[in-house]
């Protein structure tokens, strides 16, 4: 334990130097007590943590502050970057980001294949630490929707988002969060997960059909009218799935992006597809990611000893949202799952003989993301099986950019697998590989987060037939509490003692009870 502290110390005392008068109150973390996400589309009457006690036994997760959680964060980004200037000159990097940041966008836009890999990279890592710095700035509670949050920056960073185009949603956010009368803390998350679609602001910059005095204040407004509707489409778009999505404003993004392309095509203004693809690179990309996912692990371990036996218990999570690994489980068996959960999907890409670019490393940190809120290996897994079979029965193959893609970001229907079973995974994973690859002439590859939009449609439709064939049967009472607000996914009251529920253990009352008891202490 005394090792243990020396090593995190130093990095408290480091980030307390950066980020001094960080509010007190929010500073520390108690183990399982459960934290904001993202502002509506998950609101008040749900809690973090649905169904993952902790086991007797295990005691309570290492407490660690929101400063350590974010410097984390923080490091890798700054991987990304210094990994950048290791392989490329400055001067190719320079021209690279020019070329990055005047780059059009739209699915697919590979950056390596924009810029070059130096660029790529630094433009990814560059933007997070700016996110990063804001997330500071506004003393936001660091929480698992935070960590997904600021991943899905650094992954799409290599392919759709970069430092010029993804402003004036975050403003459109912040004016939205100021005239509720509330602090942008509140919606950040939002803020960050809205910039899928980013890439219309470039498109409108950017056009060709378009003068610089008219093409400009249209993309700023654009960008600024699309802010300010994302968290309240979320809010609302949230309960179409219950949770069983959980790229939740990949689904709002798709829609909201879906009226924009409709309202500026009936004026005449069609984005042009874009399919740029880097290949060639596995060896090099993959023993990046690899050594990034290997510190993950061995960090979760340094920061907890028990990571591994957390880690084992908060895989019998459903993951249904919102559920919270971080607050739950601890920091230490979150980065557990993070480097695991990301070698499940390096793995699939390498056995399919897939190609490591910005698109498909932007995919593995999404997963790598999302495994500190709803994701781990067991109900991946499932999800990946179904695309994969999906490849095999209909005419494309599992390494094609856009059926490799849907294997990796399909994994937000993790929950189906997790509540209902491996075999409905595997179903759902069938489903949206079909899905997946229709749904993006609707919004014209302008939504970075086309397979959440494909993947909210999928929940909203097979839950409620999933639920319709078990009912009846004597897991049809849960089914039918885990689309009840505040309730987790095992029909258990979210913050309620299990042993309200008729249908929990007595040994599950007794964790639960154990859980409660570290949160007050």
């Amino acid at each position: 334990m005394s090792a243990r502290r020396s090593l995190i110390r130093p990095l408290s005392a480091l980030v307390d130097a950066k980020l001094d008068r960080w509010p007190a109150g929010e500073s520390g973390r108690q183990p399982g007590a459960s934290s904001s996400i993202i502002a509506e589309p998950f609101s008040k009457s749900h809690s973090m943590g649905t169904d993952h006690a902790l086991p007797a036994g295990t005691g309570a997760p290492v407490a660690v502050t929101d400063r350590v959680i974010l410097l984390l964060v923080a490091g890798y980004a700054l991987a990304f970057v210094l990994f950048g200037l290791l392989i490329d000159s400055p001067t190719d990097i320079l021209h690279g980001l020019t070329a990055i940041l005047t780059s059009r966008d739209t699915l697919l836009t590979d950056y390596m294949g924009v810029g070059g890999i130096g660029a790529a990279l630094v433009s990814a890592g560059l933007l997070t630490l700016t996110a990063c710095l804001i997330y500071a700035l506004n003393r936001v509670r660091m929480t698992g929707t935070a960590i997904a949050a600021l991943f899905l920056v650094l992954g799409f960073g290599l392919f759709g988002k970069n430092l010029l185009n993804v402003w004036f949603i975050i403003a459109g956010v912040a004016l939205y969060a100021r005239w509720r009368g509330q602090p942008f803390a509140t919606h950040i998350n939002t803020a960050f997960f809205g910039i899928a679609l980013s890439p219309i602001v470039s498109e409108i910059l950017f056009s060709t059909t378009l003068p610089l005095s008219t093409s400009l204040p249209l993309a700023v407004a654009t960008g600024l009218l699309i802010g300010f509707i994302l968290p309240a489409a979320a809010a609302q778009l949230f309960r179409a799935h219950d949770g069983f999505a959980l790229y939740n404003m990949g689904f709002t993004a798709g829609l909201v992006g879906t009226l924009v392309v409709a309202l500026y095509a009936s004026y005449g203004f069609v984005a042009d597809p874009v399919f740029i693809w880097t290949t060639g690179n596995n060896l090099l990309l993959g023993s990046f990611v690899g050594l990034l996912l290997l510190t993950m692990v061995l960090l979760g371990l340094v920061i907890d000893r028990r990571a591994f036996s957390r880690f084992w218990r908060l895989m019998r999570a459903s993951g249904q949202a919102p559920s919270d690994f971080l607050a739950s489980a601890g920091l230490g068996a979150t980065l557990v799952n993070m480097g695991l959960s990301g070698a499940v999907g390096l793995a699939y890409i390498l056995a399919v003989d897939g190609d490591l670019n910005g698109p498909t490393i932007g995919a593995l940190l999404s997963i790598v993301g999302f495994a500190a809120f709803g994701k781990h290996p067991r109900n991946i897994i499932p999800i990946m099986a179904g695309v994969f079979l999906g490849s095999l029965a209909k005419p494309w193959g599992a390494a094609d950019p856009s059926i490799l893609l849907a294997a990796l970001f399909a994994t937000n229907l993790a929950p189906i697998a997790g509540h209902f079973g491996w075999h409905w995974g595997i179903v759902a994973g069938f489903i949206h590989s079909s899905a997946a690859l229709s749904v993006g002439a609707v919004h014209a590859g302008l939504n970075l987060y086309n397979n959440g939009f494909a993947a909210g449609i999928v929940a909203s439709i097979l839950v409620p037939v999933i639920i319709a064939i078990r009912a009846g049967r004597k897991d049809g009472s849960a089914d039918a509490q885990a689309q009840q607000p505040g309730r987790g996914s095992r029909g258990i009251p979210v913050g309620a003692p299990a042993a309200t529920s008729p249908n929990v253990s007595r040994e599950a009352a007794k964790n639960a009870k154990n859980t409660d008891l570290a949160a007050k202490s």
